[in-house]
């Protein structure tokens, strides 16, 4: 099978920020005043990632690597688990500072991941629906209606998910005000990426 290097980049692109924005969500910074989850900076460039994928490699493939980057995000979690839980060597001084930064709070972890799976799996059947349905021109479009509908479902199951009940209500709303816009934004700053990859979606 010969695979295009385009393919492999993006695929590979997708897992490392979807796991870089579960390690930086573990913690909660004040930006402009707004209490936020760190990894609101990088994961909104997986939905147009996804897009990308699903471009290239079509809408099953784009399917197989959502339930994919779940999985590996939920053996990362548990593999840090066990890691921050191993005795530190004498030698070693940072066996606290290891665990209280990278050991997992498992309800953002999980609430994290099916955040990420439900709305990227809503992304896919939108982003195949305007290509079926609406059109095959005006790629960018496709981005911004697929993305338009899966963000604020991702948004409101990780932060009533990970946050409702645990924090303030006034800071999830924070957090939920804040994650839409700052994804809104990297959507319209990600939209040109579309043209990079060679259309092979088809009517599936």
């Amino acid at each position: 099978m010969n695979i295009p290097a385009t393919a492999v980049i993006l695929v590979s692109s997708y897992i490392a920020a979807q796991m870089l924005s579960d390690i930086a969500s573990l913690k909660i910074g004040l930006v402009f005043g707004l209490a936020v989850d760190m990894g609101t900076f990088i994961y909104p460039v997986t939905f147009t990632l996804r897009d990308l994928v699903h471009k290239s490699l079509g809408k099953k493939n784009a399917q197989v690597l959502i339930l994919a980057a779940g999985a590996i995000n939920l053996v990362m979690a548990a593999y840090l688990t066990w890691a921050a839980g191993v005795p530190s060597a004498p030698g070693w001084g940072l066996g606290k500072e290891f665990a209280a930064i990278l050991a997992p709070v498992w309800r953002i972890v999980l609430a994290s991941i099916v955040a990420e799976v439900i709305s990227e799996l809503v992304d896919t059947e939108v982003y195949q629906w305007f290509i079926n349905r609406i059109t095959r021109r005006h790629q960018w479009l496709r981005v911004l209606v697929s993305n338009s509908a899966s963000i604020p479902i991702d948004n409101l199951v990780f932060s009533g998910g990970a946050f409702g009940w645990m924090l303030p209500w006034a800071d999830v709303w924070q957090i939920f005000l804040f994650n839409l816009v700052v994804k809104f934004a990297m959507t319209l700053i990600s939209l040109p990426w579309i043209y990079l990859a060679p259309d092979k979606a088809g009517a599936e």
